[in-house]
């Protein structure tokens, strides 16, 4: 699966009425000359790309590293291709808030529409839930989601792109998901990553070193409801304070930890997270250790299943068994358009230029007025010269924090559910 993330300033404005429906007239233009060119596939790809989408709503009028860019362009986008749906060939669900809500009906009544059926109609559903449930649970980097879109096109390519805001950090992130080349929801789903903040400890067990946490949490339900609950409360009453599963904060960021033996905190305070005396813990646990999952992707994928049942199974299993998960925040090593290797690289030149001439033609094809295709122009140049900062910026956070690893100003902070 190709996936990327990236991370922004959290913008609470709003966008003007005028300023929308530019973007909303701009970005027919622009869709047409595209899936003309490149077919509604090919779109779908583009979308599922962080520069790309960034690039497109910068050059349709929107600020480079805002928020507010992700949920306004794709509701341009949305209503930019109104009634045109078939005849592109794409198909947009969802949105911001309660609208993200109506992203599985609104899957469902295209696929009739299009007289999909009904196992194809119910996979895109899937995958549309599936992509939120392992962005909120399984990554748990501190955001919240609170926007999801699900792209697909007439033949069954589909991309989510989703957000999720941290409060505490005043950023957002956002996360962008594609269909090719699906191998394992669960493991390792990162292709494209690009970010300009990055965790120093956040629960990853997606990562492939945290296969054996994934083994184990499923094996542990498939043994049974007494078991599993026997084994959480074994750890509240035999686990030391530092090896126990707690959330603390340092420099405002929102860290999830769950071993800490090589940390020694003397004065800073911290909340231990006691799972089993949650009733609403108990009631998922029995739920799912009568249906008994097959795998880690099962599990996650049962109602009610979410990052707290995940931390439970992992704490379990790191701290009475040694099966360790990852605590590396995935944005740490890939860029987009870069690499899944441990030493982090700027933006693929070559890739990148490629974005820059595609929209650059579509910009010159689209039956616009010239004073309109000039701004749009200096837009996307001023995306590249952006882009370039934000990643030579990102490679000096990480150079540093490789170098560094201090955990000052810790302060008492919430678990969250």
């Amino acid at each position: 699966m190709h996936r990327g993330v990236a991370t922004f300033t959290l913008d609470y404005g709003t966008c003007p009425r005028w300023l929308f429906e530019r973007m909303v007239k701009l970005g027919r233009e622009m869709v047409r000359v595209l899936i003309e060119e490149y077919g509604p596939d090919e779109f779908v790809r583009r979308m599922a790309d962080p520069v790309w989408f960034q690039s497109l709503g910068t050059v349709l009028a929107f600020d480079w590293n805002a928020s507010g860019l992700t949920t306004i362009l794709t509701a341009a986008l949305k209503e930019a291709i109104r009634g045109e749906e078939e005849q592109l060939g794409i198909f947009i669900c969802g949105g911001k808030g309660k609208t993200s809500r109506k992203t599985p009906d609104e899957i469902f009544a295209w696929s009739e529409r299009l007289v999909l059926s009904e196992s194809s109609a119910e996979n895109l559903v899937y995958n549309s839930r599936m992509a939120a449930k392992v962005d909120s649970a399984l990554v748990q980097d501190g955001f919240q989601i609170y926007h999801h879109s699900f792209i697909f096109s007439k033949n069954g390519a589909w991309a989510v792109v989703q957000q999720g805001m941290n409060t505490e950090t005043q950023t957002a992130r956002r996360y962008h998901w594609f269909s090719s080349h699906i191998t394992d929801l669960v493991c390792e789903p990162h292709a494209a990553i690009s970010s300009e903040s990055i965790g120093d400890q956040v629960l990853n067990l997606v990562a492939k070193q945290s296969e054996k946490t994934r083994e184990f949490s499923t094996d542990l339900v498939q043994h049974g409801y007494a078991p599993v609950m026997k084994e959480i409360e074994l750890l509240r009453k035999h686990s030391s304070g530092l090896s126990q599963m707690i959330t603390l904060r340092q420099n405002g960021q929102q860290l999830t930890l769950l071993n800490l033996e090589d940390m020694e905190f003397t004065h800073h305070p911290v909340v231990t997270e006691n799972f089993s005396r949650s009733r609403y813990l108990e009631k998922i646990l029995a739920r799912v250790t009568v249906q008994k999952p097959e795998n880690y992707e099962t599990l996650l994928s049962i109602e009610g299943v979410g990052a707290k049942t995940m931390r439970a199974l992992a704490l379990v299993g790191e701290v009475i068994y040694g099966a360790k998960p990852s605590y590396e925040d995935p944005a740490r090593y890939s860029f987009a358009h870069g690499g899944k290797d441990a030493t982090p690289y700027p933006v693929d030149r070559k890739t990148y230029d490629e974005t820059i001439a595609i929209l650059t033609r579509a910009i010159d094809r689209m039956r616009i007025d010239a004073s309109l295709r000039k701004g749009m122009h200096t837009r996307l140049r001023t995306s590249e010269l952006a882009s370039q900062t934000s990643q030579k910026m990102m490679q000096k956070k990480i150079k540093n924090k490789s170098i560094v690893h201090a955990f000052d100003g810790l302060a008492m902070n919430p678990v969250e559910n």
